[in-house]
Parts: structure tokens; sequence; C-alpha cells
């Protein structure tokens, strides 16, 4: 319980996740301090990841979006909200801040104990020739959604700058406004943070709902049009014409209340903290998307503005208030420190979903993390004779020297977040791929399979590094010395196969051994990688040099899709 003199005052700059969760669990601890939240939005607690949704009238009704309101800080907590209200100063040897209300102009200086940075992050605009004309729109706020939702009313056609989370958020839910929309994204993938290969399922599904995508495009500028549209300059030569655009490249913490007070500040542009949440001076402490966090595979520095981190922060900086304040350390089984970051996350794109979680291909190589191997698959989200089945596309990576899970991506249909779900929480346990291939998870004939597709990941893998099942690298594909043999049945050959490969389907393989060269490798491939697994294990147990290449003739597809 709190000391009688414990009426410290908590001063917290910014609500939404970060914020709002710091500001209720501190009260939750310290029933007699005075807690006071300021945000210069007219909202202090507001779902922002649902304002596409809003645009796209899936949420018909805008105060669904608002989580908290002041009232219910007031009456619930009582925590004191001061909306619409701008931190301008912070005086750190006095210990307070200069709030400005927007709505009267009024300064005032605010004394406090402890106060928390929770700005977040803001929107790039970079300096483009006519991108700050009225056409063009960020989406942050619930006002930035009543303007787009204005806009749409009287707009046919739409462009999107950014194929990421909220830019294919927005291209989905401006389609199904009835608009004609067009994706422009500067990297030559969608879903920037996912591997090209894995990307490539996600832009197959974006251009069958008739969305058009001009990849490796920057755009060079903004023009108005005589009629009141924009037309949109790309680096590609194009020209593209729309009655609105939605800006969705990206977001820059708001860093600049903490450098103007001197605090430090990141290589990737975020204020540093150390595990509690603790900014350089020890009465700041700061959280949420204007934090730098470290990547919990890789050890990088890095800027992660997800909502679940946020929430988390919140909650770890209240208990180290609480102990800076008061003195109080509660004995607990686990003392709450920040960890870093995962990066899980996922996406819903017109009945698609995408997941992921840990490091990517990518993130391992920036950070020079060598020894890694990589499995593909694909497997029906629930078994085959029960209707409705869907392939779950996954990637697997882990470590070659002891098999811990390092990451995961998947896209498919129903039940594909929950197989990173498993996989996310594996990974922050330690777990390897030998303990994925032994989960026992929910089995019934609507939801899985004996086998989930989590084991299955983790059979794969754990094959390979026992010596049973040698993969060969998808990068090498086309070198000299190299047979690529497919496994599947004639018809299926001839449907589609590797450029240079020949056919000798499973059945057959026994009995025409005699056919295969001795002098070099072989490289086994059919649909997805089961069947040449089997046929592996018989040319392995016959002398051969083979490998297999993972996720079979659809991860050659995919592969071909992100290369061209």
């Amino acid at each position: 319980m709190a000391s009688k003199d414990s009426n410290k005052r908590v001063l917290i700059v910014g609500g939404v996740a970060g914020g709002a969760s710091c500001a209720a669990r501190y009260r939750r601890l310290c029933e007699r301090c005075d807690i006071v939240v300021f945000d210069r939005g007219p909202y202090v607690s507001f779902a922002n990841c649902g304002l596409p949704y809003y645009v796209g009238d899936v949420i018909e009704e805008e105060k669904a979006l608002l989580v908290a309101t002041p009232r219910l800080f007031k009456d619930r907590f009582r925590i004191e909200v001061c909306t619409e209200t701008e931190i301008r100063s912070i005086d750190r040897d006095k210990q307070r801040i200069l709030a400005k209300s927007l709505r009267s102009g009024e300064e005032r200086w605010e004394s406090y104990d402890a106060l928390v940075l929770a700005p977040g992050a803001g929107a790039l605009r970079p300096p483009l020739p006519g991108i700050d004309l009225p056409g063009v729109h960020v989406l942050r706020t619930i006002p930035d959604s009543r303007r787009i939702r204005a806009a749409v009313e009287e707009a046919s056609s739409a462009v999107v700058v950014g194929g990421g989370f909220i830019g294919l958020e927005m291209a989905e839910n401006l389609r199904r406004r009835g608009l004609g929309v067009s994706v422009v994204e500067a990297a030559p993938q969608l879903m920037p943070p996912l591997d090209e290969e894995m990307a490539a399922f996600v832009s197959a599904t974006v251009r069958e709902n008739s969305i058009d995508l001009h990849l490796g495009a920057a755009v060079e500028s903004f023009e108005q049009l005589p009629g009141g549209g924009v037309r949109v300059a790309t680096s590609e030569g194009v020209r593209l014409d729309a009655d609105l655009v939605i800006l969705a490249i990206g977001v820059r913490p708001e860093t600049g209340l903490a450098r103007d007070a001197g605090l430090p500040i990141g290589e990737r542009g975020g204020i540093l903290v150390d595990q509690d949440m603790r900014t350089e001076d020890p009465a700041i402490w700061a959280v949420g998307d204007a934090v730098e966090v470290r990547d919990f595979v890789t050890g990088a520095a890095m800027l992660m503005p997800l909502a679940g981190p946020a929430n988390r922060q919140g909650r770890i900086a209240a208990g180290s208030i609480l102990g800076a304040l008061l003195g109080e350390r509660r004995k607990q089984l686990k003392p709450m420190a920040f960890r870093g970051v995962q990066g899980t996350a996922v996406c819903g794109l017109f009945g698609l979903t995408v997941a992921m979680t840990g490091a990517s291909e990518k993130s391992l190589l920036r950070a020079s993390v060598a020894d890694y191997g990589k499995v593909y698959l694909h497997p029906g989200n629930h078994v085959g004779y029960y209707p409705g089945a869907e392939p779950i596309h996954m990637k697997l990576l882990f470590s070659k020297v002891d098999g811990k899970v390092l990451g995961a991506q998947a896209v498919g249909g129903a039940g594909t977040e929950r197989r990173i779900d498993v996989i996310a929480m594996a990974l922050q346990m330690g777990a390897t791929v030998f303990d994925l291939e032994e989960s026992e998870l929910c089995y019934a004939p609507q939801f899985g399979a004996a086998k989930d597709p989590v084991n299955i990941a983790g059979m794969i893998a754990a094959n390979h590094l026992r010596g049973d099942l040698p993969l060969a690298d998808w990068d090498r594909l086309g070198e000299p010395g190299i047979t690529v043999v497919d496994v599947r049945t004639e018809e299926e050959f001839v449907r589609g196969h590797i450029p240079g490969s020949r056919n000798v389907p499973l059945e057959q393989i026994r009995g025409r051994l005699g056919e295969l060269p001795r002098d070099g490798e072989i490289w086994l491939v059919c649909g997805v990688g089961q069947r040449a697994y089997y046929a592996t294990r018989v040319l392995l147990q016959n002398d051969f040099k083979v490998k297999n290449l993972s996720g079979g003739y659809v991860s050659y597809q995919a592969f071909m899709e992100a290369r061209h």
C-alpha cells in the first residue's frame, strides 16, 4: 500500500496506447497520486488501427472508435485529461512542462514528480512538390478519417502511396467503397517487412481484386488537376490521375519535445530508454511509437510502431515510476522489464491473412546473422476432406546451430494468424524447431489436422538439422552441375515446371534410378515439398547426392513472381 505522503504528481504527454495504458496502470498501483494526461488532439484514447475500416464503412459509427473518453478517465480512474493541449517545452531542472491550450491560447506551467512522454509518431510527408494539396491525405487521427470519408463521397478513384499495412488496408477499404484504386510502392514488393517471395502471395491477391500496382516506383510530385483531382507522377514515368490521394509511406517518431529538452535520441531516431522505459533523466520515462527498442531476435536497434508493444511499455513504465517515487519494489515472481520486440503483426486483405513474427531473412542478413536455415511449406488450414480447406503459405527461419526459432511468416486463409501466434510464443520462450514438431495443438477437422502446420514446419526443419532432409538453396537454382528432377505426375509436369527440369514421377523413381546422374547434385521438386521429401529419402539411401527444393513448385512460382 502506498504511504500517506505519496501525493506525487505524474504527468503524461500523449494518450492512445502507451500513455493511456500507463495512466490507468499507475492509478491501479497508486490511489493517492495525482495523474494528468495531456493530448494535443481532441481524443485521448481511440482505436487508430480501426480508422481504415471506419473509412470503409465496416465500422459505421465514429463513437465505436473511442476506447476511453476524458469523462471515463475522470469517473473511473480519477485521472485528469487535458485534450487539445500542446506541451511546448520541458524544464528538466525545475521538473515542469509548459502547456498551451489550443482552444484559448493560454499557456501555463505544470510541475511533475514523474513525466512520461508518449507523443507517438507522425505520418511521413517528404518535401515533394504538391504534397500539401487539399486532395492529399494522411490517416492518423479521427479528424483525418472524417476528411477522407467526406472526400470518398465525391470520389471515383484514389491513389494510395505506400504498400505496407495501412496502405493496403486503405486500398481494400477504398475498393469496398467502390473506388478504382492504384497503389504506388517505392520498394519492389508489397508489405516490405515480409521477405519478397512471401510478399508475392499478397501481390497476387491484390491484383485479383482489381487494384493497379506500381512496385519499385517512387512518387516524385503531386499536381492539382483542373477538375479538382490530383495527378501523381512516379519515377517510372507514369502519371496517375485520381480524385484523392492517401499517403501511407510510414511514420516518424515525434521526438521534438525530447530533443529540445536534451534527452538522448538513438541511431534509429527514437527516444533512448532502458528496460524500465526510463530516459537518461531519472524523472522522465518514454513509451510507444516515439521510443527506440531492441529487436528481440537480432538485438538491433529499431522502431516498432505497434499497439501491443506500446501497451506493454506503458504498464512497465507505471511500475518503474512507482518504485522511483515511492520506493515500492513489490516482490514479484518475475520483475517487469521490457525485453524488446518481435514484430508480431497481422493484416487482413480481401479475405487473405498476412502474419509474421520475429526476424525476416532480410533482417537476419542486415544483422549479419549467417548460421540460419529456412523452410517453406504450403499446408491446408484444416484437413482436406472437410469442406473449405485453404492453403497457408509459410516460411520458418531457425538457427542451424541449436534449432532455435528465429522468425516466421504466413499468408493464407482462416487460422493463419493462429499458427503465427503459436510460433510467436515459442520464439519468446526460446523454443526450437524440435519443440514445434512435438507441440500438442488443438485438432478437429474444421480447425486443423493431426499434424498441424506448426508441427509440419517444425518437422521439416528438424529433419533438415538431423541430416534426413538436405535442403537446396533456391538462389542457386540454374547453376551448372545441378539436375532438377520433378517427381510430380506427368500431367502436373505438363501444366507447368521449372525450366530445364526432368520429370520422374515418385511412383516410378525406384525403377528408374539408372537414369539419374551420380556425378553431380540432384535437386528434387514436387508441388509443395512432400513427395520430393519421400523421393529424397529413397535417393539418399541409394547413395545419390540429393537435395530438396523446400516448398516445391508453389514456392518456385512465388520466387518468380517476386523477381519479375
